[in-house]
């Protein structure tokens, strides 16, 4: 195992505590996940190109996630080392490719739907289970993380089928890193086409 998945497996709790609840409650979290949920099927039952629910699956992940949180843990430890330019570039292109990763996830539920099942506290945060039901498979859950830490209610994590966002989007990126010996322009670069 590599330095850097060790330490993107044995931070990633040391990140959460640092999420506040403010006014967050299980309804709120609800109710963010059923909107999400609610603009994930329009999409996926729109009709529309490929290319074209990639852009709204930017648009929902822009709207529901906090992707500076998220992006910030995809960087680990590399992101130090990073400028402001540098960072404002990965932002962005790593938002194209979560909506072209996970879009493509996605499509895969067309005909089906997500259905909110429960909502629990978890120190700062609320997790949010989903049962996404799919034509010809079993059911199987779809998790989310909410906090407002932005003061805004938003996810922070996801797990499909038990697969957790944040640790496979940090791999992700650091593979990328290396594959481009630990130049972060490239990784960008790269970045821009993978998905």
């Amino acid at each position: 195992m590599q330095r850097r998945h060790f330490l993107a497996i044995t931070g990633a709790s040391a990140l959460l505590p640092a999420l506040p609840a403010w006014a967050l409650t299980d309804a709120s979290a609800k109710k963010l996940v059923d909107a999400l949920v609610n603009d994930v099927n329009k999409v996926i039952t729109s009709g529309k190109s490929e290319q074209a629910m990639y852009s709204e699956f930017a648009r929902i992940f822009a709207r529901y996630s906090d992707t500076s949180y998220i992006s910030a843990y995809a960087m680990g430890a590399d992101g130090r080392t990073a400028s402001k330019a540098q960072k404002r570039a990965f932002s962005d292109a790593f938002q194209s490719y979560i909506a072209r990763k996970y879009g493509r996830r996605f499509r895969e539920f067309i005909g089906g739907r997500l259905e909110v099942k429960s909502v629990r506290r978890v120190k700062n945060w609320y997790e949010v289970d989903t049962t996404a039901f799919l034509q010809g498979e079993a059911p199987f859950t779809v998790t989310f993380h909410v906090s407002n830490r932005t003061g805004r209610d938003l996810f922070f994590n996801m797990f499909i089928e038990g697969i957790n966002l944040l640790l496979t989007e940090r791999a992700e990126v650091g593979a990328l890193i290396d594959r481009n010996g630990g130049n972060i322009d490239g990784m960008i670069r790269d970045l821009k086409t993978s998905g």
